[in-house]
This record gives C-alpha cells, structure tokens and sequence, in this order.
C-alpha cells in the first residue's frame, strides 16, 4: 500500500479561515483518500469545524497556535512577531521537520514566501522562490511563472525559472522535455529588456536536455496554450495573473447581464444551460487554485486568500499531486543534470556579458 500523503495547513490563512480551509480539505480527502492532515491554528474554532467533518477528523491532528499572521502584515513584521509560533510559520515548519510532505496555506503571500524561504532554506543553485501556477488554455493547461513571489530578476534567474517551471510541468503533464516561452512584448529577438534577451540567448545556446524553448510569447499567447511553461519575473507575471482573472470575471458578469435582459434571452440561457455551465466553469479561477512556492528545499502552496471551499479544495489537490509525484526530487535530478545547469548557465552569461 502506497505511503500517505501528509499534509499541513495553516487553517487561520486567507480571508476567513478555518470555515473554509477545513472543508476544503475535506472536498480534497474525498479525491485522495490517502492523505493526512496536520491543522494549526486555534484549537476552538478548528474543533467546531472538524465536527462537521467526521471524515477528515478521523485524518488530522490539530496543533494549537493563537498567533496568526494578517493578510496586512509586511514580510519583515510577519517574520519577526510570528516566526516561531503562528499557523503559517508551524505548517512550513512541519515539512522542515519532516512531519509533513507539503505546507499549504491562504495566507499573506508576501509572508509566506519570506517564511518559507527563511525555514526551509533554498536548493543549490537557486537564490529567490518564484510562484508557479496551472493556468487553464484553449489547448490544455500550462504552467506559469514567477507569478510575484519577488520581483525583477536578471537574465540567470530567468533561466532558472524556467528549469523550475519545467520540473513542475514534467510532474503535472507527464511530458519529457515541455516546451518554454518568455514572456515578452514582443516575439521579435531584439523586443523586450536586456535581461529577457539575454535569456533567450542562454536558453538557445544550452539546449537544455529538459525542456525545449521556443522563444518569446506575447500576453495573448498564454491563453493560447503557445507552450507547456511561460517563464516571466514576478512584478510582470503578477500583473498577468490579476488580468486574466479579472477579465474573467468581467466576461461571467457580462453574460449575466445580457442573459437576463429579455425573456428570449433566458429562454436562449436554458437551453443552452450545458454550454454556459462548462463557459463558467472554464472561467472560474478557484479552479486553477494552488500556486506552488518553487525553489525551496520543501514543497509550500499558496491558494488565494479570497477563495472558498472548493477553491481550497483545488490547491490542496495541487499540493497533493506536488507531493505524491515527488516534485522536489524532479527538480533536484534537473539542476544536477550535465554537471549542473545553473553552474553552466552563469558561466554562459559570464561569456557573454
């Protein structure tokens, strides 16, 4: 029988909290009945919503903590008033002790990933976590990145999200070799910054064994499904990502409205109801939920603050899937692979420069 999953939640994070954290998971628990849960927070509030939830009360443990990092606190404030002891810092710190496989939580993303890189330290060769999510295309899903865990990044860094971006794809896809974009304003090689330039020469010239570059991708190439990862520093991929969201939102809205302007319209709406079902389900964000906090010596998920339950539910999916199919080792055979690919990629910028 194959080993549990061992998952721990920071069950104070996001906008509300346990009342969703706790059936989120309790959605994910009947999708991977293999997993385990460690829950820190209050005991108080967790306990009454485990209640409801005799299932996933039987899989869990609860650690009591009444410190909780605010969706407000900064980074440096979060690290110095709750390192030790809140619900973000003991769920990062579960997986450091080896007594959970993966942290996840809605919390403040700024403090997460500080939190997060500070405990669990960054793999070899890598200097800044990047945020990676799935994000749903007209051919498939794609992984992106950085999605704002740091911001700005010269033209190693870039490189070194996309040899993360493609051990996360090779994981979700099954795919050998995926295929990776930069993000650019342009397809053109001589468009965009100096740094997005000079990634797109190391890239060309190492013909890395593991993924397959196919040069830039403009913003409309994403919802495309252009190629299997798109590499971005993290101020532009966040910019990206708060976009598509929200023009899918105002796409939902839009047909709301127009659907209930006229009675021939509601007509139209009901019988074309299976049409508009799989349209909204294709547009709701909670279902590409699960950013994956890349570059760690650790695997950390952060779902979005405002989500509900099954939102949650589908980054606990995320992390689920990072920890089952072992994503730390995939990266970790990457970077090791031809003697090393970051080493081979600064000594290639080095020339070049």
């Amino acid at each position: 029988m194959p080993q549990k999953v061992r998952i721990a939640l920071d069950a104070m994070g996001g906008d509300v909290g346990a009342p969703v954290v706790i059936p989120g998971a309790a959605i994910s628990l009947t999708r991977h009945p293999d997993t385990e849960f460690l829950l820190f927070g209050d005991r108080a509030v967790i306990d009454a919503e485990l209640a409801k939830q005799p299932a996933l009360k039987a899989v869990s443990r609860v650690v009591h903590t009444d410190v909780v990092v605010n969706m407000h606190d900064k980074p440096s404030q979060a690290l110095r008033r709750g390192r030790k002891n809140s619900s973000m810092w003991l769920a990062i710190e579960a997986v450091k002790k080896g007594e959970a496989d993966v942290a996840i939580s809605a919390g403040n993303t700024g403090a997460l990933a500080a939190m997060a890189r500070f405990c669990l330290r960054m793999l070899p060769g890598i200097d800044r976590p990047a945020l990676a999510a799935i994000w749903p295309t007209t051919r498939g899903d794609s992984v992106v990145l950085d999605l704002g865990a740091t911001i700005g990044g010269d033209a190693q860094h870039l490189v070194t999200l996309a040899v993360l971006g493609s051990a996360m794809a090779s994981v979700l896809f099954g795919l050998e070799r995926p295929t990776v974009g930069l993000l650019n304003i342009g397809v053109e090689e001589i468009k965009g910054h100096e740094e997005i330039r000079e990634a797109a020469e190391l890239l060309r010239s190492m013909n890395l064994p593991q993924l397959n570059y196919i040069g830039f991708v403009e913003g409309d190439g994403i919802g495309k499904g252009l190629a299997d990862v798109i590499v971005s520093e993290g101020f532009c991929g966040n910019i990206a990502l708060k976009a598509a969201e929200g023009t899918a939102r105002q796409i939902s809205e839009f047909l709301r409205e127009a659907l209930s302007r006229r009675w021939l319209s509601k007509i139209g709406y009901l019988l074309a109801r299976p049409a508009f079902k799989a349209l909204r389900d294709k547009l709701d964000p909670n279902k590409s939920n699960g950013s994956v906090v890349l570059g760690l010596n650790g695997i950390v998920v952060k779902s979005h603050g405002g989500t509900d339950a099954d939102g949650f539910a589908y980054a606990v999916d995320v992390g689920y899937e990072m920890a089952r199919y072992d994503l730390l080792n995939k990266i970790n055979q990457m970077l090791k692979r031809d003697g090393g690919t970051l080493v081979q990629a600064s000594a290639t910028q080095e020339a070049v420069t």
